[in-house]
């Protein structure tokens, strides 16, 4: 698969700035998993408010950003494609780990894997890693859902 830039991401998740927490697909093998990446910058908005004097990446967004990253697989693997209608919610996280900081100046390499999906549920196994070391792990589970937006 051709690598994803930003506009194309965007044309699949519904996030927008400062919510938005994967800026490049590099693999994405449809039905199967993604490799994508988020670049941790220090003007990260949350950077101000969590341990200003020890910035260190909220662990809470790492796994959205692990969500984020299997929500664009997800959308790329349902056939026929989506609605722009459709949004992908958390239903579940399990087994989540973490196992070390994430800082700015880390780039952050986010792995998803399909294990199961059925009627509209999602399960993934989900990694991030920093210079491949493994920064965070969960099982995740999403709920694909039709909504009204204004």
């Amino acid at each position: 698969m051709t690598p994803m830039d930003i506009r194309t991401i965007m044309s699949h998740l519904p996030h927008r700035y400062p919510f938005l927490l994967v800026d490049r697909v590099i693999d994405l093998e449809v039905g199967k998993s993604i490799r994508a990446i988020k670049n941790v910058s220090m003007n990260e908005p949350f950077f101000q408010g969590h341990f200003p004097s020890y910035p260190v990446m909220p662990g809470v967004l790492i796994l959205e950003a692990l969500a984020q990253a299997a929500g664009v697989l997800t959308f790329k693997s349902i056939d026929p494609a989506p609605s722009e209608n459709t949004i992908l919610f958390y239903a579940g996280i399990d087994n989540a780990r973490f196992k070390r900081q994430v800082v700015p100046g880390d780039q952050l390499v986010l792995e998803a894997e399909i294990t199961a999906s059925k009627r509209g549920i999602w399960k993934y196994t989900a990694r991030a890693l920093v210079d491949g070391e493994l920064a965070a792990e969960a099982d995740l589970m999403c709920a694909q859902k039709e909504v009204e937006r204004s």
